[in-house]
């Protein structure tokens, strides 16, 4: 991520940046597979994925520049780990920012009202206008 706002705090862009590297279905399934594991080389990922190597690979490349996953050598492979702490830290700094956005209970209880108004209406059908749908 690239952000020259001077108003931004360093610990808000390691923030963003890790939101946005778990930001894609493919590497959050590749956190849950390394999740599981103790650690894993591309190739045994690739097999639980069902993803081509190079697509792992770059997927790979965004959790780890993100410091959400630590990769080491060994001889001609990488394996790879979760850094269950980095992890921990940003579920730590999401639940303070809920805490701090809707730590009280009208603002969470308001927030719920709205999401379920929104839940409906997205359920709804469209009304029809002559014989097209709008």
């Amino acid at each position: 991520m690239n952000v020259s706002d001077p108003d931004l705090s360093p610990q808000d862009e390691a923030v963003a940046r890790k939101l946005a590297a778990l930001a894609h279905p493919a590497r959050l399934r590749l956190l849950r597979c390394l999740g599981a594991a103790e650690n894993c080389c591309v190739k045994d990922l690739v097999g639980n994925v069902g993803l081509a190597q190079s697509t792992v690979s770059q997927h790979l490349k965004v959790l780890v520049e993100a410091e959400l996953v630590s990769f080491r050598t060994e001889r001609q492979t990488s394996r790879y780990t979760v850094n269950a702490h980095a992890l921990r830290d940003l579920a730590g700094v999401i639940g303070q920012t809920l805490d701090h956005c809707c730590g009280g209970t009208e603002c969470s209880r308001a927030g719920n009202d709205e999401f379920a108004d929104q839940n409906r209406q997205v359920g709804a059908q469209p009304a029809a206008v002559g014989n097209k749908d709008i």
